[in-house]
């Protein structure tokens, strides 16, 4: 079924309701192993019913944020479900309580357990109206994130649609670009400051109810990290400040020389070519038609996978006013895995047809495989292993895309996917920061990232640019405000995606069974255990950085001259 044809209905909610309350009474009566999980069976069915409306909702308002019926169902699904998750971890509990428990490990793994207590320990009733608001206060921001038009030579311009124009060659032009975006930024800054200050209040606030010093600790318990906690993420950061910074800044040294530039600033960082970036070559439908060839080559279950892809447009790529920032993969429960995009003419939108293709592909093959949600996919640290190692594994058809400018992409890329880790790191520190420091001014929040700029990212110059001088491009980061914490996941992905693209340099057909079977596991391991089944050094260990980075870095200073 195609996705434009699949119907959306706004579920009872207090039917569901009642329905998870007489499930959690049954439970607690169970007589047996085989009962309990007959019941369980139930709770999937009705976890599934609720939750594909929901994602149907999500895709069509993040689509066109302007469209009032799903704009009104979006705030549905923000005040209800919070209510919803409640019910559910009620009924967790009551399988955690239940004798017969050892039923669902036998039949799902030890770690299905490990991860119904991560999610009860994580919500309450007592804190339903704050996630409510927290819900709202997200949608507040996208919403004004996704209305901005910036008036740029002549044009009133999406933010995506602003992106080419900061890879300019005409490096004034960059300037003009970035100075643009910062002013509407600037414009909207009382809204940003205000909403970000309510969201650390709120979540700091569900925290203490439940128990927790701050925020940080309960996104960890949300996030379903398991075997690590923020000790292990603050070494990983160490690690990235003591062996990669200053390799890095090594490497930004080599391009900056590359593209003739002996005074870099903050808006030259987007040009890594004298003559200009790779850009992909050919029209949206072009492209896509080589992402179809691509995966149809790479292996028989890619082949499956893009076909069905196609075959039910399970796609929205190009940016158009009114449409949210940024781009992701959503699974439908029980239909598909969708992907979402901003497509503005730069090498991105080709990361986009490997990168988010990458988390599609997992979830498409965890469908096939029937996994239960809660074994559906791994830990956001592992499922972004899925998508950005996709983005090395797919090399080899590069061409389709940049033609002769392909070996510019790729090196472009390897340096993008090295760069972007102490960037990472700091987001990630940063957060750890406000929700420790809540009373913190706007002013002295944008002092702290000033701060780790220098630390993280003493290679740059911002040059006095509005929003960006004054040390508020944080605000840009989606992440901060709408997935807390998340955004270290990327970085410790990135790492093992690293890996696989020097395994890949080894051994390309190893390569991609072992990330084929990493894939296959879906959720039904933690992160550690993914990436040791992998092969791969866990990047919490001392010095586990380090040799992949060195690696890494010596293939971009030997393919400098392309």
């Amino acid at each position: 079924m195609k996705f434009t044809e699949f119907p959306y209905h706004r579920p009872d909610v207090p039917a569901l309701l009642a329905e998870y309350r007489e499930l959690t009474d049954r439970v607690s009566k169970a007589p047996d192993g085989q009962a309990l999980l007959a019941l369980w069976e139930e709770h999937e069915k009705q976890d599934e019913a609720y939750s594909q409306m929901a994602r149907l909702a999500q895709i069509r308002h993040t689509i066109d944020t302007r469209d009032a019926f799903y704009n009104g169902e979006n705030d549905f699904f923000d005040q209800n479900s919070p209510g919803v998750g409640n019910a559910q971890l009620t009924f967790y509990r009551a399988c955690l309580a239940s004798p017969h428990k050892e039923a669902l490990a036998r039949r799902y793994g030890d770690i299905l357990l490990t991860i119904l207590d991560l999610a009860v320990r994580g919500a309450d009733d007592r804190v339903l109206e704050l996630m409510q608001e927290d819900n709202a206060l997200v949608s507040r921001y996208q919403n004004l994130y996704a209305g901005a038009l910036v008036d740029f030579e002549g044009q009133q311009l999406t933010l995506p649609q602003l992106g080419p124009h900061k890879q300019s060659l005409d490096r004034d032009k960059r300037r003009r670009a970035f100075c643009a975006e910062g002013e509407w930024f600037d414009a909207h800054r009382e809204e940003f400051d205000e909403i970000y200050g309510r969201m650390v209040t709120n979540r700091n606030a569900q925290a203490r109810t439940l128990g927790f010093e701050d925020y940080s600790q309960l996104s960890y318990l949300r996030m379903g990290r398991i075997g690590y906690g923020p000790q292990k993420v603050e070494s990983y950061r160490r690690q990235v400040l003591r062996d990669l910074v200053p390799l890095v800044q090594k490497l930004q040294g080599l391009k900056f020389r590359r593209v003739g530039l002996t005074d870099p600033k903050f808006y030259d960082l987007p040009v890594y070519f004298r003559d200009g970036n790779a850009l992909p070559h050919g029209t949206p439908d072009q492209l896509m038609e080589g992402c179809r060839k691509m995966y149809r080559e790479l292996s028989p279950e890619t082949a499956e996978f893009i076909d069905f892809m196609f075959d039910n447009q399970l796609f929205d790529l190009l940016t158009k006013p009114g449409k949210a920032p940024g781009g992701y993969m959503e699974q439908i429960s029980g239909y598909a895995p969708f992907v979402f995009s901003n497509w503005n003419g730069t090498s991105g939108d080709v990361d986009v047809i490997t990168h988010e293709m990458g988390h599609a592909f997992q979830a498409y093959m965890a469908q096939k495989q029937g996994l239960i949600s809660e074994l559906f996919s791994p830990g956001m640290e592992s499922c972004e292993i899925h998508s950005m190692s996709m983005e090395f594994l797919t090399s080899p058809w590069h061409h389709l895309f940049f033609g002769p400018d392909t070996a510019k992409y790729q090196l472009a890329h390897a340096e993008d996917s090295v760069f972007f880790l102490p960037y990472g790191s700091m987001v990630d520190e940063f957060q750890h920061l406000m929700y420790r420091q809540p009373h913190l001014t706007p002013e002295e929040r944008n002092r702290t990232w000033l701060e780790l700029e220098h630390r993280y990212r003493p290679w740059i110059d911002f040059d006095n640019l509005p929003f960006y001088g004054r040390g508020a491009g944080w605000q840009r980061q989606l992440h901060i405000y709408e997935c807390p914490f998340y955004y270290i996941d990327y970085c410790l992905a990135q790492t093992v995606a690293l890996q696989f693209f020097t395994a890949f340099l080894h051994d390309p057909k190893d390569a991609w069974q072992r990330y084929l079977a990493l894939v296959k596991k879906g959720g039904t391991e933690s992160y550690a255990g993914l990436v040791q089944a992998a092969g791969f050094a866990v990047p919490f260990e001392d010095g586990s950085l380090a040799p992949v980075a060195r690696e890494v870095a010596g293939w971009i200073e030997t393919h400098q001259q392309v």
